[in-house]
């Protein structure tokens, strides 16, 4: 079973930084390609960064320069550092991976339970 933890969120003030993890077991990691997405009240879903099984990452546009994804495939964990915080960061922040098996093929996906992240002005 698939299981995907995510931790790190919390109140902080515009400007500061918060990292989130993602910590992912059940699978082999090194299988896994993680992406993080969040989601505000009234809004729908949005993708803010992804790292592929071979590390290559992607941002979405208005995250460029101030988040980083980074996994650390000795621990089975995903990060996402976050700096110059705004209040539109705030959000409830999910993990995502995307399995795939032995042969490269698309497996299945899965969510985590997700963490608040909250920027106060």
């Amino acid at each position: 079973q698939v299981q995907l933890v995510e931790s790190g969120g919390g109140l902080v003030q515009a400007g500061g930084s918060l990292r989130l993890s993602c910590v992912v077991s059940g699978i082999t990691f090194s299988r896994v390609a993680i992406g993080w997405y969040r989601q505000a009240p009234g809004k729908q879903r949005e993708l803010v960064a992804r790292i592929g099984r071979n590390s290559t990452t992607n941002y979405a546009n208005s995250m460029k320069g101030r988040f980083t994804i980074s996994r650390d495939n000795a621990k089975n964990t995903v990060y996402l550092q976050m700096s110059s915080l705004k209040p539109e960061d705030t959000a409830i922040y999910y993990c995502n991976a995307n399995v795939y098996n032995a042969f490269g093929i698309w497996a299945g996906a899965f969510w985590g339970q997700g963490t608040q992240v909250t920027v106060s002005s």
